[in-house]
């Protein structure tokens, strides 16, 4: 199965895609700059994790205006990263970008780095979510476009094993996009394991 990857130089992505290729599914990365303040951190985290994989320069959508125009903790660096970080619409603008593009490259699915419902904080990251979003996008896009989650079993412990486990490393996830993670952000506080 043809698959175009969600990719965003993060742990859970960068386990994604991986699995992926140990499948021996075909992939095509893709990374969203929606307007991310970690953007430059993300890319160039996501560029050297591709290249580990064996998996080659994911293709970026530039969709930075998307963050302009929804501003948010994770958009605009006057809003707090945490307490102001959901971003309406953002996961269903990385799916409906995926599919355009899989409709484009004649993939058959899409996968994205999302854990188990337990974890999530927002609607658009649960899995009545991704299979209402599987249902538009068929309509969208004319024909059907699978949305495979492959880490909705896992909590983050799990994921940081199984990263270790395959050898994974110089992943980058924070979302103020600093040399060195800020520890606050949504992304930093999934590693806090016993919560």
């Amino acid at each position: 199965m043809s698959i175009v990857t969600l990719v965003s130089g993060g742990l859970d992505s960068t386990l994604v895609a991986f699995l992926a290729k140990e499948a021996g599914n075909p992939q095509h990365p893709l990374f969203i700059d929606y307007g991310q303040r970690s953007k430059q951190k993300e890319l160039d985290a996501c560029r050297r994790a591709m290249a580990l994989i064996g998996l080659g320069t994911p293709e970026v959508a530039e969709l930075s205006g998307f963050g302009k125009l929804i501003r948010s903790g994770l958009t605009d660096r006057s809003l707090r990263v945490l307490e102001d970080a959901y971003t309406p619409g953002r996961n269903m603008l990385f799916l409906l970008t995926g599919a355009a593009y899989a409709e484009r490259l004649g993939a058959e699915a899409i996968a994205i780095g999302l854990l188990h419902d337990q974890t999530c904080i927002f609607e658009d990251q649960r899995l009545d979510f991704l299979n209402a979003a599987e249902a538009l996008l068929k309509m969208a896009i004319g024909r059907p476009i699978q949305i495979l989650a492959p880490l909705k079993e896992f909590y983050k412990r799990d994921v940081v094993e199984l990263a270790k486990e395959k050898g994974l490393t110089g992943t980058y996830s924070c979302h103020l996009g600093e040399e060195v993670a800020c520890g606050k952000c949504i992304a930093c506080l999934e590693y806090r394991f016993g919560d």
